[in-house]
């Protein structure tokens, strides 16, 4: 390179470190790229995206391509810059080199041009492939040479370049995605969303009205008082049983009751005659599967039961779909204080049968439900006993007091704000 006058060189090193900013920002930009939306711009028919769908198919090629030029025009660079400062510097040149361009690279070549893709990953990886694309044409088979070499290594170490990790996001990892949407999903929307990925944790015996609390009628009962209760009735399905709920004969639906009602020969017998298949699930079934067995088998209502076959409760399809949209306005009203009710000290007043999982939901709150469904229940599973009025125990740092306890069971308790607990470490 005598004969090249140092203006010329310059000129030549300034191209250099362009070259080299562009594969170091083309890199980044590769790598930063959302996977997903990729997809989708591809599914478009976008130009860019599947050019660079192209590329990342086999990402050992594009990258070992990629620092194959970087490394090829960096130490071009150095070469160049070397000979400029010894023709201006003697033999201090070869330092000031050394120094002065790793100063440049970094700042001009690295930093900058990376930052810059890892900001705009699109904007950068879209235009720079039809380049990229044109090159791994020409070097080929020196990329080939690399991969030979580097697919080898990596074997001896058991990893293999066509056998990559795939890596699908996870509930969580799409839950975050979800919460983290910002304006690009309302906030019912989001809500909806997660609370259809987390279906498959919540189980049958979870929703279910407990079968103390189901509003069923006795087919055996006098006459007077199941007209009575079939006239009255709240719900538009009930329950019927002969003596004992665990001898249910099946659903009736108000509306076939009242049609029938107004027959002159309405009785026991057109009762049972208009009586519907009981549907039953065991206590353990997610909501997920629930919900698809109950479209498959077009039901709308049915009962839990455990795994002796006694009836624990009883689900409706409305049930499972709060679960997923939230409460409906529709139906019974429920006032939600009548769920916590609030104290002048703080605490809350509580139900012994109340739902954990509706607590929680309520007043977000963290008490175990992986046991027990009820503060009743948790209450005597930690205690090992039934306790008396009066009694307190700390429960997940939550201090509960026994207010009333009636028929062996806890049917009042108080529950006071839960206890930060304190970092004692150093």
């Amino acid at each position: 390179m005598g004969d090249i006058s140092t203006s010329t060189l310059v000129i030549i090193l300034v191209v250099l470190i362009f070259i080299s900013a562009y594969f170091s920002s083309t890199e980044t930009g590769l790598m930063a790229l959302n996977k997903y939306k990729l997809k989708h711009l591809v599914k478009e028919g976008h130009k860019g995206a599947t050019r660079v769908a192209k590329l990342m198919s086999r990402p050992d090629r594009t990258i070992g391509l990629i620092l194959i030029g970087n490394n090829l025009v960096n130490i071009g660079a150095a070469s160049i810059a070397t000979i400029i400062c010894t023709r201006l510097y003697g033999d201090m040149g070869v330092a000031i080199a050394t120094f002065g361009l790793t100063f440049v690279i970094l700042i001009f070549a690295e930093v900058t041009p990376k930052t810059l893709a890892a900001l705009h990953p699109e904007k950068v990886a879209f235009p720079s492939s039809i380049f990229l694309l044109f090159l791994m044409k020409l070097l080929f088979p020196l990329v080939l040479i690399v991969n030979f070499i580097t697919n080898g290594i990596l074997a001896l170490l058991n990893v293999s370049s066509e056998q990559r990790e795939e890596h699908s996001l996870s509930k969580e990892e799409l839950k975050t995605v979800v919460n983290e949407s910002g304006g690009l999903i309302r906030d019912s929307h989001q809500n909806m969303i997660v609370n259809l990925l987390d279906l498959g944790k919540i189980k049958a015996e979870d929703i279910m009205i407990p079968r103390n609390e189901i509003y069923a009628l006795d087919i055996n009962d006098d006459w007077k008082n199941l007209l009575k209760g079939l006239t009255y009735a709240n719900h538009t399905r009930l329950l019927l049983y002969r003596d004992n709920i665990d001898d249910a004969v099946g659903f009736i639906h108000v509306r076939d009751a009242l049609r029938l009602l107004a027959k002159e020969d309405f009785s026991k017998t057109t009762l049972l005659r208009a009586v519907r298949e009981i549907y039953y699930t065991p206590e353990g079934t997610s909501l997920f599967v629930l919900l698809q067995k109950l479209k498959q088998n077009k039901e709308r209502i049915g009962l839990v039961v455990d795994e002796y076959g006694d009836i624990q409760g009883l689900f409706t399809l409305e049930d499972i779909l709060e679960e997923i949209v939230g409460d409906f306005t529709t139906g019974i009203s429920v006032d939600p204080s009548s769920i916590c009710i609030k104290q002048p000290d703080g605490s809350y007043i509580l139900d012994g049968s109340s739902s954990m999982r509706d607590i929680n939901k309520e007043m977000d709150w963290d008490l175990p439900t992986d046991g027990p469904k009820t503060i009743n229940g948790l209450i005597q599973e930690i205690m090992a006993d039934i306790p008396e009025s009066g009694t307190s125990i700390l429960i997940a740092d939550y201090p509960i007091e026994i207010l009333s306890v009636k028929d062996n069971k806890v049917s009042l308790a108080k529950i006071h704000p839960k206890i930060e607990s304190e970092d004692t470490s150093d």
